[in-house]
């Protein structure tokens, strides 16, 4: 079971040693950045055995929680790295593993179909459980505890700004084509105007479709211009950007409702890759175990969490624009600055002494490196559905997510590995997959060393390497074009007839099991450990 609102959540996790109190006071502007960036790289409390057997070689990272209980200029604690490792993200989606998440998962998109009377007997009640796991209107919450709305201010809240050239000019963030500055005032506290900068982070961007069909919640960043005021960040591609298409074709103004915390399934709800029409909440109250409780926004047509720390409502402009960014991403670089739709805050509410939940992105590992490795894991029986022959895959940590994806399959004709590269650039959010290498599944595609192995010993460029052209990750710099570029397949699988020009191909060295076995009885006779 998960936590049924973030206090609770952040006091379990220091019951459990897995969070640090700092009671000093801490700047939000680049302070509180640096802290946390050197704590996600830390060696984790669980230490090497908290991790999970599909990640031997990053377990012991991620640090502790942290919760900062002073900040410069906000009367409101912040907490941030709360999901910043594989324990972290257990304990937040209330599960010992995320192997026996995934299964769960495929139990409720693949059930196995009753074959008796008994068996459908037996199955009613699952299905009843099922049908509750849809959210739940109630008369009120404690999001709603203290409600601003005449004087609604953003500048209350601890918003941190991350990096010292956010919402900077982009001439301090490009190389080569124009200066790289490093000691402009934008990198410096203090000398820009309080909200320079800022950006709320860790947060469940709540929209729908003029009608009110299609409840979406995204994680997107939204960059604080003044107290009522914000820009609106959402990449082309996602289901709210969709919404404010749709809105904006009406000539209406978009209402959002920008949620932090809540229960502590919410945050990873809105990052998860769902097929479409599929329910965030739905899936969160999935995750939870029993539907989400939600109250009518106090100035929108939303309804938003029950149990949300804090909730900012407003309206995305169908017309207006302003420049956001550059922002530092998890790409390890600046995203450069863009024109995107304004935001007017109409109002905030907050639980009586609310804690504000945030986060930063940068070079990994990261606090989004692990809740992006528990969409891995959990979301495998998903895509493959989607792709039958995929055994198992890996999203390494240098690749950003979108780099690079390992994949294993169980190789049975020739080309297969170009089916599945193909079938995988189709598959919803995996289409922004910059390199795709294929091995066979006697590699280990967690042991990243295995798969380049597979690929210096059986990868012949000229046959075994494919570019296509797709979209793009709009983060990804090196495209030529924004959001659109060129990918690369790469078949690191052993080669069989009809996959071009093939000669006799060698067997691995592998020792009998007769001998591995007689060395493992014999072992301690060796003397060899002492």
């Amino acid at each position: 079971m998960s936590y049924t609102d973030l206090r609770s959540f952040v006091s379990a996790l220091e019951k459990a040693g897995q969070l640090k109190r700092i009671r000093a006071e801490v700047d939000p502007l680049l302070e509180v950045t640096e802290i946390a960036d050197r704590m996600s790289k830390s060696p984790s409390p669980e230490g090497l055995g908290g991790a999970p057997k599909t990640d031997p070689v990053h377990g012991g990272t991620g640090g502790h929680a942290l919760l900062f209980d002073r900040v410069k200029g906000s009367r409101i604690p912040l907490a941030i790295n709360l999901f910043g490792s594989y324990a972290r993200m257990r304990m937040a989606l209330g599960c010992e593993d995320f192997e026996s998440l995934a299964a769960k998962v495929q139990k409720l998109i693949k059930p196995e179909p009753p074959t008796s009377f008994m068996e459908k007997m037996k199955m009613l009640p699952e299905l009843a459980k099922i049908a509750g796991f849809g959210p739940k209107v109630v008369k009120r919450g404690i999001c709603q505890e203290v409600v601003h709305i005449d004087d609604a201010d953003l500048l209350a809240l601890p918003i941190i700004k991350c990096w010292p050239h956010d919402a900077g000019s982009d001439e301090d963030v490009i190389v080569g084509q124009k200066r790289a500055a490093s000691d402009s005032a934008a990198s410096i506290p203090g000398t820009q105007d309080a909200a320079q900068g800022r950006y709320i982070t860790l947060t469940g961007i709540y929209t729908t479709a003029p009608d009110g069909s299609e409840p979406n919640i995204g994680m997107y960043r939204i960059q604080v211009t003044g107290a009522k005021s914000a820009i609106f960040h959402c990449h082309m591609h996602h289901d709210g950007a969709r919404h404010h298409r749709m809105w904006a074709a009406e000539g209406k103004d978009m209402p959002v409702a920008i949620v932090l915390g809540g229960e502590s399934v919410l945050p990873y709800a809105a990052t998860c890759p769902l097929p479409p029409n599929v329910s965030e909440l739905l899936f969160a109250g999935f995750l939870n175990d029993g539907g989400i409780p939600l109250v009518p926004a106090r100035t929108i047509p939303i309804n938003v969490p029950a149990n949300a720390e804090i909730v900012i409502e407003g309206f995305v402009s169908a017309r207006e624009t302003a420049r956001e960014g550059p922002f530092g991403d998890h790409t390890g670089f600046y995203s450069l600055a863009d024109e995107f739709p304004t935001l007017r805050v109409t109002a905030v509410t907050h639980r009586e002494s609310p804690i504000y939940p945030t986060t930063i992105v940068g070079l990994p590992p990261m606090e989004d490196y692990y809740m992006g490795k528990a969409t891995e894991r959990v979301f495998l029986p998903l895509l493959q559905m989607l792709v039958p022959d995929i055994v198992d895959y890996n999203l390494p940590q240098w690749g950003a997510f979108h780099n690079f994806c390992f994949v294993k399959i169980h190789k049975e004709y020739p080309l297969q590995a170009r089916k599945v590269a193909s079938s995988i650039w189709g598959a919803g959010q995996m289409m922004f997959s910059k390199f795709i290498v294929i091995v066979d599944d006697d590699v280990d595609v967690h042991d990243e060393q295995a798969v380049m192995f597979a690929v210096g010993a059986n990868v012949d460029p000229r046959r075994d390497t494919f570019i296509v052209d797709g979209p793009m990750d709009i983060l990804d710099h090196s495209a030529p074009y924004l959001a659109a570029g060129s990918k690369m397949g790469i078949d690191a699988t052993r080669k069989i007839p009809g996959e071009g020009i093939v000669r006799d191909w060698p067997r691995r060295l592998v020792m009998s099991d007769e001998i591995r076995g007689l060395v493992d009885r014999r072992w301690r006779e060796y003397g060899i450990d002492g």
